[in-house]
């Protein structure tokens, strides 16, 4: 009897995707700067105990403008909350920005700048240059959280079915007076990290399978002194990642997993600690023969946030030079319902020896990333291990769409992760690993259950770490489900709609603090 054909995937077109725009640096001061061209002036406004503040560039602004910007403010009720944008209906002198805004910056924490960053992309809309004076004297990181809230608010997702993507919210971003450039092109690279993330989760499924992911990751990284092994079906097999190899079995695009190896130049070299980053990367989650249900199959082109993020943080800590060795395993399937799907019931062998009872098959991304694990244990020895993933269902259930779950098997590798949370606006939340729950995933035939034993237990997201810890062989781990906060169903702050690349900027401040 013959081999039925393998399906072959219809070539798509290219997509267009969104360029951002340019950050400038104007020494000012405002008065002097040459705001030729400019469509949009945005300076900062704080809250006071009876009218808002003016701050760096205000009293400048009202100059140009010739208006009594205190007296303007509390006609238009405008509010120093930040992330709040309030157009004033003033006239513009020749040659001056034709809309003034002003910008709630409230404690101007470089969380508040963030926010109002972004509400200025936001209130400047698809125009030209944009000018503002909101990282005056703010500091490096003031400076770096202005930039990112800037550029990830004017963010557009890549098209392939329409027209171009809109103009982005300002050609050139011109920030003016005392700006350290340094603490620019640092915002610029991790807001470049977060939108490289979001592009690939945001691109759809019948464009992006495992070979489309791999394509994209050696891209990336082109030209950065990164090193590349992909690990094709074949090796897969050979190798025994049966995690890997039973989640993609139902797909005719077959699995892969991606290793990605930045490693610091000279001195930087010596001594510096190896982080081991491993993500989900299922391109495509029907959820198997556990068929989801239709409202739930519609966003499952992002459950390969994990993969993209970890892709992101190498190829970013590579262009920036991080003294930190970086390996990024990217654990690539697609979860595809056919006669080849593993089964409820299978019994799958893990890359490293453990074996797993599966009884879900929509519980795929803790068998790819078990393979995943289990080789940087068994072959990458790293000082620190971190998986990211949009894992688990109940995590925003417990967390909502704004925290992602942090685990951690010590609590300073917690403290550090939880600082670097703070300091890029991505918020985790610590929940714990309890080692009593370990009797939940009990099985009679595997080393494990996938998933509770007994229904109605609760704690999936617990459940789910705790089964993910024993592939990492005691090693320091931590574990960041991202379920919640991978996509959003609304715009907010710097956050867009749609995948949101939620990861990047943390984990790149993390390595930053590693390396300080």
């Amino acid at each position: 009897m013959s081999t039925p054909p393998v399906p072959v995937r219809a070539a798509q077109p290219e997509l267009r995707r969104w360029s951002p725009p340019a950050v400038q640096v104007l020494p000012g001061p405002l008065t002097a700067a040459d705001l030729t061209g400019c469509d949009v002036l945005g300076v900062p406004v704080a809250p006071g105990e009876e009218a808002v503040q003016p701050r760096p560039g205000a009293a400048d602004a009202a100059v140009r403008y010739g208006v009594d910007l205190a007296a303007l403010c509390a006609a238009e009720e405008v509010s120093g909350e930040a992330g709040r944008a309030t157009r004033l209906p003033v006239p513009a002198p020749q040659g001056s920005p034709r809309r003034l805004l002003v910008l709630g910056v409230g404690d101007s924490s470089p969380q508040a700048l963030r926010r109002a960053g972004a509400a200025l992309a936001r209130a400047a809309g698809p125009a030209g240059d944009v000018a503002t004076t909101l990282a005056d004297g703010a500091g490096a990181d003031g400076v770096r959280a202005v930039v990112e809230g800037f550029l990830l608010a004017s963010y557009t997702p890549p098209t392939a079915g329409r027209g171009t993507p809109a103009e982005p919210a300002g050609r050139r971003l011109l920030l003016v007076g005392d700006v350290p450039t340094a603490a620019v092109a640092r915002g610029e690279a991790l807001a470049a990290a977060t939108v490289l993330a979001r592009d690939l989760a945001a691109t759809p499924s019948n464009v992006k399978d495992p070979a489309w992911l791999v394509a994209q990751a050696r891209a990336a990284v082109a030209g950065h002194g990164v090193g590349v092994t992909v690990r094709e079906e074949a090796q897969l097999r050979r190798d025994g990642f049966g995690g890997l190899l039973a989640v993609g079995a139902g797909s005719p695009s077959p699995p892969a997993l991606v290793e990605l190896r930045h490693r610091p130049r000279g001195r930087a070299a010596a001594g510096a600690p190896h982080v081991v980053l491993a993500g989900k990367g299922i391109t495509y989650d029907t959820g198997g023969l556990a068929l989801k249900p239709r409202e739930s199959m519609v966003s499952m082109k992002t459950d390969m946030t994990g993969a993209a993020v970890v892709l992101a943080v190498v190829a970013t800590a590579a262009r920036l030079q991080l003294p930190v060795r970086v390996t990024g395993l990217l654990a690539l399937a697609e979860n595809a319902f056919g006669g080849s799907s593993y089964r409820p019931g299978d019994v799958v062998h893990h890359h490293g020896g453990r074996t797993t009872e599966v009884n879900n098959t929509d519980a795929e991304g803790r068998l790819v990333l078990g393979d995943a694990l289990a080789h940087a244990h068994a072959a990458l020895d790293p000082d620190v291990l971190v998986d990211v993933a949009t894992l688990t269902g109940a995590a925003p259930l417990a967390l909502g769409k704004r925290h992602a779950a942090l685990f951690a098997t010590d609590d300073d590798l917690a403290a550090q992760l939880d600082a670097a949370a703070q300091a890029s606006g991505e918020r985790v939340w610590r929940l714990p690993l309890v080692p009593e729950y370990a009797e939940l995933l009990r099985s009679d035939v595997a080393d494990s259950r996938q998933v509770a034993t007994a229904p109605g237990s609760g704690a999936g997201t617990i459940l789910a770490a705790q089964f993910l810890q024993p592939f990492t062989g005691g090693r320091r781990w931590a574990h960041l489900d991202i379920a919640g906060t991978g996509r959003s169903d609304a715009a907010e702050h710097e956050v867009n709609r749609g995948a949101t690349g939620f990861g990047a900027r943390l984990l790149l401040r993390w390595l930053e603090s590693l390396a300080a």
